[in-house]
């Protein structure tokens, strides 16, 4: 049996991948987890072969919990399950040690088929990212720029930024404008929006 761990905050999504898994003869659900956190304890627990985690999760996210669970359970292959196929967050999965990163349109056949081949130790994506992610290159904001943007993405002054950063302000602007002119924006609002629809945040 392929022993797999469910991470998902919706839990209507999360029963019916768990009902659909348990319906396949080698497939069984061994934990269930509602956010990031509570994902790498029972992954922690339960020691599966397989950590299906969702992206956007509340607290850590599916890209953090990823890396906790590759890292305290070595013998587990985590997969990437996501509405948000973003370019940038497929890089960053692979990096976090992700062996699958599949978007939740995918048939559910096509699921289990999925899990089985990463159980074999193939590593399985979505061809359409994997070659968004190809074009699309490299994250190019640098660990400082993201941090600013993401705190600009309540629309923060600049003061208020650099309070939150313990930067100056100036250092802010020159790192918003850097990002700007990386993100090929306008504003800062933009910026923000564009890093956030290619994954780099």
């Amino acid at each position: 049996m392929i022993r797999v761990m469910l991470a998902e905050d919706q839990g209507m999504i999360r029963g019916a991948l768990a009902s659909l898994l348990g319906l396949e003869p080698d497939i069984e659900v061994a934990g269930e987890a509602a956010d990031g956190e509570e994902a790498v304890a029972v992954a922690a627990e339960v020691r599966p072969d397989i950590a299906l985690l969702d992206i956007e999760m509340p607290g850590m996210d599916g890209l953090a919990a990823c890396a906790s669970i590759t890292r305290q359970v070595p013998g587990c292959r985590v997969m990437i399950l996501t509405t948000f196929g973003r370019p940038g967050y497929l890089r960053t999965a692979m990096e976090a040690g992700a062996s699958a990163f599949l978007v939740k349109d995918s048939p559910a056949r096509e699921l289990a088929a999925a899990i089985r081949r990463v159980h074999a130790g193939e590593r399985v994506i979505d061809p359409g990212l994997a070659a968004a992610a190809l074009s699309a290159g490299p994250n190019p904001l640098s660990a400082r720029e993201r941090d600013v943007l993401e705190a600009a993405v309540d629309g923060s002054t600049i003061g208020d930024i650099a309070g939150k950063l313990h930067l100056s302000e100036g250092t802010v602007r020159n790192y918003l404008s850097s990002a700007i002119q990386k993100t090929h924006a306008r504003n800062r609002i933009e910026a923000v929006q564009r890093a956030k629809a290619q994954g780099w945040l």
